[in-house]
């Protein structure tokens, strides 16, 4: 046998086999199916969070409550999801800012309302007592208006359901609420889970 026909046959020899160039090649696709995959996965979790982060900045911006002045309706260190909106009635919870923060206070009349608050913790709307059964105690708590008062035009009275300690409308340094300052009305709870529900 001569040389070169040697040598062809060694080169034939050490080409793979038509299974292994098979597996390779279904290795390959499964790879370049996987990217594909991978990338589109990546791209609609990225188009999700953006849609949700517009939603939350837009239309239900996602809160955490600091301080006592609304226990025991909502207690230090809840998440809760408020809705824009501009239509609010007593008894509402509304988010607003104050002083580059945000407070949450409990709508308790609208503009051209008169309020009344006595000694006792008492509120009167309209010269009639207000049915509070979101308290647990009333009081007269920090307040340096006069009553009776008649809440301006375009504002809101708000009150902490916590009355002893919450700083709110009953106090000029808070006073009551104009519509653009509200960030939206709270609507739902998604923090602690054993609290998950509905704010009312």
């Amino acid at each position: 046998m001569s040389k070169k026909k040697k040598k062809k046959r060694i080169r034939l020899s050490n080409l793979p086999s038509e299974e292994l160039l098979k597996a390779e090649l279904g290795r390959e696709r499964y790879k370049q199916r996987y990217i594909t995959v991978l990338k589109s996965t990546v791209y609609s979790l990225i188009t999700v969070a953006a849609v949700a982060v517009l939603i939350a900045t837009l239309w239900l911006p996602v809160l955490q409550i600091y301080g006592s002045s609304m226990t025991p309706t909502l207690v230090d260190g809840e998440i809760i999801f408020s809705l824009k909106t501009s239509n609010f009635e007593a008894g509402d919870i509304v988010a607003f800012y104050y002083n580059n923060k945000i407070l949450v206070k409990r709508v308790i009349c609208d503009a051209g309302d008169w309020i009344n608050i006595d000694e006792d913790g008492n509120v009167y709307v309209n010269e009639e007592l207000l049915d509070e059964p979101y308290l647990t105690e009333k009081a007269l708590g920090d307040c340096n208006i006069e009553f009776p008062y008649q809440v301006p035009d375009g504002k809101i009275f708000v009150m902490g359901d916590h009355r002893a300690t919450s700083v709110d409308s009953r106090n000029t340094a808070v006073g009551c609420v104009a519509q653009e300052q509200v960030v939206g009305k709270i609507i739902f709870r998604i923090w602690p889970l054993g609290r998950l529900g509905t704010v009312e």
